[in-house]
């Protein structure tokens, strides 16, 4: 009898099926095409046993930290900060590669894929900007970063207490002025082709985008409530008063805060809610 014959008289029991071959998935050929954003929860600072996170993005193509920074906690915010740094520096970029954070995605099941029409904040902001954003369903999916981190929990916090440096504001500026180009002179590679896929944001509109954006309805008074804040919204030639009217705020990653109706900028805040004339003139 046949192999086939014997298993189907349950003589002979099936070979076990093989799990799929898994390869080392190669670079993106170019600067810009695919850029990964992780965090990393560890006690960075010496003498301080408190954990912080360390929120990096970096390109796919060759491993260089385009922005890093520590936070007390990743969120919508450190990622908004990370993109707005890396989006000024280098311009708009084609894919952004992520885990299934809360912040990144919404899944309606825990453990299962991300939800394809609900979106996050930062979900909504790349759609807007055109750049993909991909899920990770695994660890070795983020290769890149894992392996950039496991490199950085060995050295940082080593050479932070080189440094003398103890505090998250300190190591912050350290590490954008000293220790990221050190870092990338020695661990980052060339990539497959000179040319570049970063595009100039030509726009302006990036820093409205990177934000968190919400719906309120402006109250009796002219003001909106913003969390435990009251905005009052200041007089506009556009119209008398906006009572009743639907308006949108925008909360930048610094605090600040804006008032929107349509396109039209209101009023700019401070992240007391104050009136913040030099925002304003600034944004």
């Amino acid at each position: 009898m046949t192999r086939l014959a014997l298993q189907g008289a349950g003589l002979v029991r099936p070979a076990p099926r093989r799990s799929a071959h898994r390869k080392k998935r190669p670079r993106r050929p170019m600067v810009g095409m695919m850029l990964h954003q992780d965090a990393s929860r560890f006690a960075w600072l010496p003498g301080d046993d408190r954990q912080y996170d360390l929120v990096v993005t970096l390109d796919d193509a060759t491993s260089a930290v385009y922005s890093g920074f520590l936070v007390a906690e990743e969120g919508t915010a450190s990622s908004f900060r990370a993109l707005s740094e890396v989006i000024a520096a280098h311009g708009l970029f084609c894919e952004l590669y992520t885990d299934r954070g809360s912040h990144y995605f919404h899944t309606p099941k825990a453990g299962q894929a991300v939800s394809k029409n609900v979106q996050t904040q930062v979900g909504r902001a790349l759609a807007q900007l055109g750049i993909r954003h991909i899920a990770a369903y695994s660890p070795e999916a983020r290769g890149r970063s894992e392996r950039a981190f496991r490199t950085l929990q060995d050295r940082l916090p080593k050479e932070l207490a080189l440094a003398g440096i103890t505090t998250i504001a300190a190591a912050n500026r350290w590490l954008c002025q000293t220790y990221w180009p050190a870092h990338n002179a020695a661990f980052a590679v060339a990539p497959a082709e000179i040319s570049s896929a970063f595009v100039a944001d030509r726009t302006g509109r990036v820093r409205d985008i990177l934000c968190i954006q919400e719906e309120r309805r402006v109250g009796n008074d002219n003001t909106v409530k913003w969390r435990r804040l009251t905005l009052q919204i200041p007089p506009n030639p556009l119209r008398r008063h906006f009572v009743r009217a639907v308006v949108r705020i925008h909360e930048y990653p610094d605090g600040r805060l804006a008032v929107f109706h349509g396109p039209h900028r209101l009023a700019v805040y401070d992240a007391q809610g104050r009136p913040d004339d030099d925002a304003k003139l600034a944004a």
